[in-house]
């Protein structure tokens, strides 16, 4: 079967229903139909919400949605749907929360590094708070003395004042620290991260589940998480006996050939608590249907079911929990190689909208609602029957604009080889993923590359490592689909706003930067350093080896290949094409294999010769401005 998706529970009936357009909701009886690919192709660039994440308010009467590319956040009437108010928030939202008592909602507003602080009566922005890089969620202690916000590019928790917004202190995290979620008494948070830990080269990924006390304000333990790269939301049961973490599982240590063998990701769930001791790993894939991307999570008040938002398959897994907990304790440990597991708890996928991501209950149990960031709807599903009861539209019937339609492209798991892997599973939020990977092309064992960011990478071709792709169209559609999908072919169409999406992602915000844009006098002496056309003894360096060479441009790439004596004994030629320098402070590791850890290893380590610029004869302060001045491009 080719990667097309699959129907699973609940048959797709017509669209049927009363449209309240002025309302901006729409809410249909049956399923969404998906979008067609050559519908609405205008030319025009359309505005959707794309729903993140959901809340309800406390006596259940609002449905709070998250929608990050409106920057909003619209409150519907929890029994009708209709919009109440939409309320504007920062750029890139990314998570909220509630303060315990309801009269707050806090927001996460990763690309202003802000915190909006939303009035719930008179919903309005009452306050807007500086945060650390890339605030992604955030969640108040049930005493209301302090406010922690989770850090995805800082890679910390910020523990803020909840009733000023002064900050108090940082809480080290790791690598991506991105959902924080408190257990059910509120006396822990657990803290997950979207970005592997920093490990030796060539060795297994890891990451954690930082454990915070939420009274001292204190890290009090860190759950490990060996095999894991990427790690989403936690759920935990009523009782809180059982915590549940959405885990994605890379296979990257092997060559990416063997997709018939679910050689590429496993997809799984993190199991720890009183109800299983140890952490346990346990796979959501099966042979032929596989989970792609788990990242929301809920749990049934009587803890019958767990239901797990998977989107790149955009469906929602359904999981038995007295299954789950007894396959637990029969097998300790991971489980994620095993394809035939899943089939002991799992019992049941229902078919959702594009990129089904936050997921809730309501207050009596009988209904979950999934937000379908790509198709700006909501699934109303019946959690007795796993059917899509109904679809709440968060706007008007639209065109599908170019852009949307590649984005979808580049989310869903469709095209590959038994629908198992999706363009996002390696570029995580259209970013990078922190991992090397042993690709076919070049032999196996051959090559080993470190993956590329992709943001700002708009006339940066051509592209691998080696230079081998002239241009997106190859490397987004023959080169993909070959050594990637195994699968089918994009139509043209297709390809084409697949590559229109990915031109058109502009870089994050970057941290190392004046506001002005200026630059700091150790940023200016670095900068000095990276033009300069003459060593510290007078000589001359040739132009070839001035860093400012290669590195030209505002993206810091001259688009052409050298050797710069990076070779290692795996490489097949020392040619390597010159990578741009966009946001390179947070694209660890470095070098076209990951090889050096830290922007200093690149010269400290692999530059012996200096054939990677002339820096030997710098001092340590004098690279440490040199590094300054790169982390501001």
């Amino acid at each position: 079967m080719k990667g097309r998706a699959r129907k699973t529970l609940g048959a797709v009936s017509a669209l049927v229903g009363v449209c309240a357009v002025a309302l901006g909701v729409c809410v249909w009886s049956g399923r969404t139909a998906r979008a067609s690919v050559a519908t609405g192709r205008t030319g025009e660039r359309l505005e959707y919400a794309s729903p993140l994440e959901m809340l309800f308010s406390p006596d259940g009467t609002r449905l709070y949605v998250l929608c990050q590319e409106s920057a909003q956040v619209r409150v519907l009437d929890a029994k009708s749907y209709a919009l109440v108010k939409s309320v504007g928030v920062g750029a890139v939202a990314r998570g909220f929360s509630l303060s315990p008592k309801g009269d707050r909602l806090f927001v996460a507003n990763s690309w202003d590094d802000t915190i909006s602080v939303i009035d719930t009566k008179t919903l309005e922005v009452a306050a807007t708070w500086p945060v650390g890089a890339e605030p992604s969620s955030v969640v108040e202690d049930r005493g209301g003395k302090h406010l922690f916000v989770a850090n995805r590019i800082s890679n910390d928790v910020a523990v803020l004042d909840a009733q000023t917004g002064v900050e108090e202190k940082r809480l080290a995290a790791e690598r991506g620290a991105s959902y924080i979620t408190a257990s059910p008494d509120g006396s822990k948070l657990y803290v997950t991260h979207v970005y592997p830990n920093a490990t030796p080269h060539r060795t297994p990924p890891a990451s954690e589940i930082t454990v915070i006390d939420a009274t001292r304000a204190v890290v009090v333990d860190r759950i490990a998480l060996p095999y894991i790269a990427h790690g989403f939301h936690v759920a935990f049961s009523a009782d809180g006996r059982l915590g549940v973490a959405a885990n994605m599982h890379p296979k990257n240590l092997v060559p990416l050939a063997h997709l018939e063998h679910g050689g590429a990701f496993a997809d799984t769930l993190t199991l720890f608590g009183a109800d299983v001791g140890k952490p346990v790993e346990v796979p959501l894939d099966e042979l032929d249907r596989y989970a792609v991307r788990p990242f929301g999570i809920a749990i049934t008040q009587d803890k019958s079911r767990i239901f797990i938002t998977c989107g790149g398959s955009e469906m929602v897994t359904v999981v038995d929990v007295s299954r789950l907990i007894r396959f637990a304790r029969m097998h300790p440990g991971s489980s994620a190689q095993d394809l035939s597991a899943s089939a002991k708890y799992v019992i049941g996928h229902i078919a959702v909208g594009h990129d089904p991501r936050g997921v809730v209950l309501t207050r009596d149990g009988t209904k979950l609602l999934v937000a379908n960031r790509l198709e700006d709807t909501i699934s109303v599903i019946d959690t007795k029957t796993y059917r899509v009861d109904s679809t709440i539209a968060l706007s008007g019937p639209k065109q599908l604009s170019v852009l949307r339609h590649g984005e979808q492209t580049f989310y869903t798991a469709r095209y590959s080889f038994q629908a198992q892997i999706g363009c996002a599973n390696c570029h995580i939020d259209s970013t990078f993923d922190g991992l090397q990977w042993d690709l076919e092309p070049d032999g196996f064992g051959r090559d080993i590359v470190d993956n590329r960011p992709i943001e700002a990478v708009k006339d940066t071709e051509p592209f691998k490592w080696n230079g081998g792709n002239p241009n997106l169209p190859t490397e987004c559609g023959p080169r993909t689909e070959k050594y990637f999908w195994r699968a089918e072919n994009y139509d043209d169409l297709t390809l084409t706003d697949l590559v229109v999406y990915v031109r058109s992602l502009p870089p994050r915000p970057n941290r190392w930067r004046l506001p002005g844009r200026e630059l700091t006098a150790g940023q200016e002496r670095g900068r000095a350093l990276f033009v300069r056309e003459t060593d510290k003894f007078g000589k001359a360096i040739p132009e070839a080896n001035r860093c400012v060479f290669c590195h030209s441009g505002s993206k810091g790439t001259d688009q052409k290949s050298f050797d710069v004596g990076t070779k290692k004994v795996t490489d097949n030629s020392g040619m390597l094409d010159t990578p741009q320098l966009t946001n390179i402070a947070i694209t660890a590791p470095y070098l076209h294999d990951g090889s050096a850890a830290t922007l200093e290893e690149i010269w400290t380590v692999f530059n012996p010769q200096d054939k990677h610029g002339r820096t030997n004869d710098l001092t340590k302060d004098e690279l440490n401005d040199l590094i300054e001045y790169l982390r501001t491009r």
